[in-house]
């Protein structure tokens, strides 16, 4: 038998909560995603305010995050040196964005957190406090 480890529902509710709470303090509405470790949505939050387009856009940074098991932000930058387009993942829902990060615990990538709707700077630091908030890192 091979078991999958992925960050759990309850998990997953706690990272958008605590990532609401950030927007909150800014005043600004977020995209809140939650993806397994095989990118497959287990928790979404538009908020109210949010960008239509930062909907879809968290989704995919939480979907590239665990598949590719590394923040997108890297996944941006070996893009833009290497001239490899998101195409050639072959995979559409990848992408180079930073605000997706993957769930590390015990040095295992159990999913990914997606926010959008802010700088790219401030997606990173809200979904990296929010893993540290759940998972004590």
């Amino acid at each position: 038998m091979f078991l999958i480890e992925r960050v759990s529902s309850e998990e997953a509710s706690k990272l958008i909560a605590y990532a609401v709470t950030e927007a909150h303090k800014l005043t600004k509405g977020i995209a809140i995603a939650v993806a397994g470790t095989e990118g497959e949505l287990i928790a979404f939050l538009r908020m109210d305010g949010a960008n239509s387009a930062s909907a879809v856009i968290a989704q995919n940074k939480a979907y590239t995050a665990a598949r590719d098991t590394k923040d997108t932000m890297t996944m941006g930058k070996y893009m833009r040196d290497t001239d490899s387009p998101p195409a050639f993942w072959g995979d559409l829902q990848i992408t180079g964005f930073g605000g997706g990060v993957a769930i590390v615990v015990k040095n295992k990538v159990i999913g990914g957190i997606g926010v959008s709707g802010l700088s790219q700077e401030e997606d990173i630091r809200i979904a990296k406090a929010a893993i540290a908030s759940v998972f004590n890192n």
